[in-house]
């Protein structure tokens, strides 16, 4: 016994798409910016500026995916996609975050082989190239910054444009160093600070988005609790196969194997039961009765399940 469902576009996948709009707008600026930024890198020699290029170039490319993977994930589920495309915003964070490790590692190797010969950088144009890409992704981020907990992908979008923010500011102040004082290392210490500010966030969401390809469970559930609170529903005798994951931002599942007294299944009780098992984990941890799905069983049925193997 169990619950039949409808996995097709929802309340979810309708805030995905109000986002498109303002994910494009701020692909445009961070494109504007590598553009700016390439020029500005060319132009002094800018190791600092060269790695604020590259993590643009990243925060471009990041939102680009998110942009696409938004609109992927409108598109309705089918028999052959019983979940649309909800999961591409995982995939597409999870490149995100890729991508954003390999920038910050460059950053770090170049930064430390700079600090023992740092070339000279043009403190002004380096300033000018700074301010152009802070302004730019000031803009990004107030564009983005009401929709960064909507789902994966914006809120790696977001992250993405204010780290690239506080490297512009790092810029800046490398600029101000150098024009005050001429310390050259002043740009690769900037470039170093970036990779610092990349490379722990970037960590960070390649942890959580592979826990959820991993179909680990939800951080925020507790497993042991959600089989203590069906094994205190009457006539439950047993619980296995319990299991818990999350398609996508926003939807946790829930799986398992409900085991009863026989005469559950003489008197009709069974269904009652199940209800309640749904209600139980609609109410105390927020998994809705559309997601979670349970097979009610006798002890005997459940014994030939598990056979000499048995299961979480």
């Amino acid at each position: 016994m169990g619950a039949g469902h409808d996995h097709g576009a929802g309340a979810s996948e309708g805030r995905a798409g109000d986002f498109r709009g303002r994910l494009a707008v701020a692909f445009a600026l961070t494109l504007l910016i590598v553009v700016a930024q390439a020029l500005g890198a060319w132009w002094t020699g800018s190791l600092a500026l060269l790695t604020d290029t590259a993590h643009a170039l990243a925060d471009a490319s990041g939102l680009l995916v998110a942009l696409i993977a938004g609109t992927l994930m409108l598109r309705p589920a089918s028999s052959r996609r019983t979940w649309g495309f909800r999961r591409i915003e995982v995939i597409a964070a999870l490149g995100q975050a890729v991508l954003l490790i390999v920038v910050g590692v460059y950053a770090a190797i170049e930064g430390i082989r700079r600090l023992g010969a740092p070339p000279e950088v043009p403190a002004d144009e380096l300033l000018v190239f700074g301010a152009v890409g802070l302004a730019a992704n000031i803009a990004a981020i107030l564009i983005l910054s009401s929709g960064r907990g909507a789902n994966f992908n914006m809120r790696a979008a977001f992250l993405e444009v204010l780290n690239d923010a506080l490297g512009s500011v790092g810029v800046i102040v490398a600029a101000i160093v150098i024009r005050t004082t001429g310390f050259q290392q002043a740009d690769a210490l900037a470039g170093l600070f970036i990779a610092a500010l990349i490379v722990p966030r970037a960590v960070m969401l390649l942890r959580e988005t592979f826990g959820v390809l991993m179909e680990f469970t939800p951080r925020e559930l507790d497993l042991d609790a959600v089989r203590e609170h069906i094994l205190a529903i009457d006539h439950v005798e047993g619980v296995h196969d319990l299991h818990a994951s999350t398609i996508a931002t926003g939807l946790p599942t829930l799986t398992g194997h409900i085991v009863v007294d026989d005469a559950c299944f003489r008197d009709g009780h069974a269904a009652e039961i199940l209800a309640q098992v749904r209600a139980c984990v609609a109410e105390h941890f927020r998994i809705s009765v559309t997601h979670s799905t349970f097979q009610i069983e006798t002890a005997r049925i459940s014994g030939d399940e598990r056979g000499p193997a048995r299961h979480a």
